[in-house]
């Protein structure tokens, strides 16, 4: 299947092409095989991707597979539980600024262990050492907001912190400019570990 021409990468569109591609993936029915002919296909001209996926390490989630996503299609951008930092903010500004994407997508998935660690970490009061400790701290105030004593804590804590992830990168100040003109969007979403699926956040919660 054809990637979008750029002219063609509206936000919209772009979140179109994510979905549809993990349908693709998630009926079974992928399209992109990692074969290195694709990779020598676009190895000698610029990149031109479309979208950056910003997601967890967790190894039951590759992006580029989910999505369903051919090379030079997506950039992907991972760290434990989605954590921004500086060089996360770094990496999502150079995608939108340097190549033109027009979508931003952060990624949770259910079953989280990072957001986990830290729902454990607020309920025992013993907060992990090392950088870990930088992990969960990032991820606390979503947890606390709601609330890490009940059964569903760590569900909704994923959810959460999505949202939290998503506003803090409408908030940068260097995507103020494509975000107020609609050439770039930042959009939540959460991905099923048992069926493959990724489902749009929209609304509160």
């Amino acid at each position: 299947m054809p990637r979008p021409t750029p002219a063609a990468r509206s936000p919209r569109a772009a979140l179109a092409e994510l979905l549809a591609g993990n349908r693709r993936f998630a009926s079974g029915q992928p399209v992109h095989g990692h074969d290195v002919t694709a990779a020598a296909a676009v190895a000698s001209g610029d990149q031109q991707p479309y979208a950056v996926v910003l997601g967890c390490i967790d190894s039951r989630v590759p992006l580029e597979a989910i999505f369903d996503q051919t090379f030079g299609a997506i950039c992907v951008i991972r760290t434990g539980a989605h954590v921004l930092d500086r060089a996360v903010r770094g990496s999502v500004e150079f995608a939108v600024e340097q190549l033109g994407v027009t979508l931003v997508m952060v990624l949770g998935h259910e079953r989280c262990g990072a957001v986990g660690s830290a729902v454990q970490a607020l309920r025992t009061g013993r907060r992990p050492g090392g950088a870990l400790a930088y992990l969960v701290d990032r991820i606390a105030p979503a947890v606390v907001e709601v609330g890490a004593d009940g059964p569903a804590a760590q569900s909704l804590a994923i959810r959460r912190h999505v949202r939290r992830t998503v506003a803090a990168l409408r908030a940068d100040h260097r995507l103020a400019g494509p975000l107020a003109a609609d050439t770039v969007a930042v959009v939540g979403a959460l991905y099923d570990l048992s069926t493959g699926e990724v489902t749009p956040l929209t609304g509160d919660g």
